[in-house]
Parts: C-alpha cells; sequence; structure tokens
C-alpha cells in the first residue's frame, strides 16, 4: 500500500512566481517566455539563411496577436458562441481564460500570408516552416502554464496513480466568511492503509484561521457546516474532491495563540496529467523540427516541415483529447470532443503537404 501512496500526487502549486507579488504569475510568464525564445530562434534562422534579421521583430508582431486573438476567437466561436455572443464585451475579458489553440493555428497561417505577402525574398511556406519550430516550443512552454494553473486536466485515472488537482477546492474554501491566514492541501504519509486501487486516495487540507472572536465551538461549526459544503456541492470540487456528501467531516483543531491549525481529512480523485503529456509532446515535436532544420536548412522542401508540425501536433492533440476533462457540457454527449474535431482536418492537411512535398524528395545540396 505504501507503495501505491508514492504513485500519486497532490497537486497544489501557486499560481504566483513570487509569494506576495500575485500579478506575475507562471502561466503569464510562460506564455510570454514563448514568445521570447522564439523571436531569439527566429533571429538566428534569418541569420543562417542569409535573410534580415531586422524583420524578426515584425515578423513577432504578427505572431502575438495572430495567437491572442485567434486564440480567444478559437475558444469563443467553437466552445461557447452562445455566451459570448449575447454579451460580445466578455470576448474581450482575456484574463478570466478561454483560449483555444486551433483558432490560434488558424490565426497564424492567415497572419503568416499577411505578412509574406508584405515582405519582399520570403515565400509563404518558407516563412511558415521556420515558424513552426518554434511554435512547438512555445505550445510546450503554454501547457506546462496550464499545469500551473491547474487547468486543462484529465479524466479519472481509476487508479492510485495521477495527479490530485486541489487548486479548485482551495479556491472555493477562500470564499467563505472564515479569517483563513492559509490553505494548503498535501498528500498525508500515515494514511496509506485507506487506500483501496480505485482512484480515491487520501488528501488533507491544513486550515490557518485567524481566531478573533472565535470560540472552538464555533469553528467547530462552521467547519462540520459551510466547509463539508464547499467540499461536497460545488461541481468544481467534487470533480476532483471524493468527500462522501453523507459522511461527518472528518478534520481536527489545534488551538494556537493567535490563530486555530485545522487538518481536514478527505479525499481525492486522481487524474490523469494531461498537460504533462502534451507538453513533453511538444516539446519532443520542437527537437525533430529543429533537428531537420538544423541538417537540411535550405535544401528543405517548402511546406515539409508545416505538414509534420500539423501532422505531429494535432496527431497528438487528438490522442491525448482521449484522456482530458471536456471542456465546455455539450461535449459530454459526443463520441469525438471539439477538440479532436478540428485536429482532423489539420491533420489531413499535413499529410496531403508531406505527401505533395515527398515527391520531388529533398533539394541537392548546391556546390
Amino acid at each position: 500500500m505504501l507503495e501505491s501512496l508514492l504513485n500519486y500526487v497532490v497537486w497544489d502549486p501557486n499560481q504566483a512566481v513570487f509569494s506576495g507579488f500575485e500579478r506575475l504569475r507562471w502561466y503569464g510568464l510562460l506564455f510570454a517566455m514563448g514568445f521570447i525564445i522564439s523571436q531569439q530562434f527566429m533571429v538566428y534562422f534569418f541569420r543562417k539563411e542569409g535573410q534580415d534579421e531586422t524583420l524578426v521583430d515584425k515578423l513577432t508582431i504578427y505572431m502575438v496577436l495572430a495567437t491572442i486573438i485567434g486564440a480567444r476567437l478559437g475558444h469563443v466561436l467553437f466552445y461557447e458562441p452562445e455566451k459570448y455572443l449575447s454579451n460580445p464585451i466578455d470576448i474581450l475579458k482575456v484574463w478570466e481564460g478561454g483560449l483555444a489553440s486551433h483558432g490560434a493555428a488558424i490565426a497564424i497561417l492567415f497572419a503568416l500570408w499577411i505578412y509574406s505577402k508584405r515582405t519582399q525574398g520570403q515565400s509563404y511556406l518558407w516563412v511558415v516552416d521556420r515558424i513552426v519550430i518554434v511554435t512547438a516550443l512555445t505550445g510546450a512552454l503554454i501547457r506546462f502554464g496550464n499545469l500551473m494553473n491547474s487547468e486543462i486536466g484529465g479524466k479519472d485515472t481509476g487508479r492510485d496513480s495521477g495527479f490530485v488537482f486541489a487548486r479548485d477546492a482551495e479556491e472555493i474554501l477562500e470564499t467563505l466568511k472564515v479569517p483563513f491566514e492559509s490553505i494548503e492541501a498535501y498528500k498525508p504519509e500515515d494514511r496509506s492503509d485507506e487506500l483501496q486501487g480505485t482512484g480515491i486516495v487520501p488528501v488533507n487540507f491544513e486550515l490557518k484561521i485567524n481566531k478573533g472572536n472565535f470560540s472552538k465551538e464555533d469553528l467547530s461549526a462552521i467547519l462540520e457546516r459551510d466547509i463539508k459544503y464547499a467540499l461536497t456541492q460545488f461541481r468544481s470540487s467534487k470533480e476532483y474532491l471524493a468527500e462522501p456528501v453523507e459522511s461527518p467531516l472528518n478534520f481536527e483543531i489545534i488551538e494556537q495563540p493567535n490563530s486555530y491549525l485545522v487538518t481536514v481529512k478527505t479525499f481525492g480523485r486522481t487524474k490523469y496529467p494531461t498537460q504533462i503529456y502534451e507538453a513533453l509532446s511538444y516539446f519532443v515535436i520542437f527537437l525533430i523540427l529543429l533537428a531537420l532544420w538544423a541538417k537540411y536548412k535550405s535544401r528543405l522542401p517548402e511546406g515539409l516541415l508545416l505538414g509534420l508540425f500539423l501532422i505531429s501536433v494535432f496527431g497528438m492533440r487528438f490522442v491525448w483529447e482521449f484522456l482530458k476533462e471536456v471542456q465546455v457540457d455539450f461535449e459530454q454527449s459526443m463520441q469525438f470532443n471539439m477538440g479532436q474535431l478540428l485536429s482532423i482536418p489539420l491533420v489531413l492537411i499535413g499529410i496531403i503537404l508531406v505527401g505533395r512535398v515527398l515527391k520531388n524528395g529533398i533539394k541537392a545540396e548546391k556546390i
């Protein structure tokens, strides 16, 4: 049983990069790093192939705008059209979440077409073939950002291994009228005998509560009522926690000079960490595309890297979607979810591109 206990992770990172400076979050940092690192790679590509490096700044502007606008509109149109089209001003509230990589991909391809039309000496496919290399890297960083946000997670593993995402439950607890000083979820090392091999695993919440005017008895009543309700009634909690509604809340209170330290013993549902699966997939694709460019550079037939990118990235996206939780309710009744349906045409386009390119083969090396 102890071996099984080591196989699951209670995932509860601080979304802020630095404690006390909440505005700088991991997701935003990783998103920005993707563009910064990508820009440096593009400068390197341009330099090695005799292109004007100053054009990278112009190209970056196209890429950033296309990614943000395309990802947002993709989510709006593909996932929640009724919600946003009934109140269009909400489309601008990007900070509330809701970005779709398929929308970003389509917008990037369109933006690069405009860029190539306005730039002499660079064909559309030449530019796109270089962009997809760094796009794969950026995609990997963004998925790690999703992991730090505890979002876009996977389905139940059904085994005592995987990730228990505790952040949603913490955020619900923070809305209660209780003077919390801190909330921390963790994997208890002393509850291995409670493992059953079903994917319902022990999770503890440590709550530090300002004493104020609370007596221990008052606090106990609040915990039984409000915290029990928060852990069992809200959908976002129930997706990740598994506290039986009918059972009494299991907790203990330790009185300290100015606060109470409360340990709530509950259970969590192990999920597939699909953010990690996707991020690692995209990083491997980045390395493969980069290696192909490094070996062949201008000898590569135009469109080959784009085709390989579309097949591999959206092919892997199609596979990993089988392990993901649905993003919106209407996907519950679908055999293939929206992410998979949008991936299929992009994979087919990639196959057509690669098939067309391979007829001509790699260009002969110039002597």
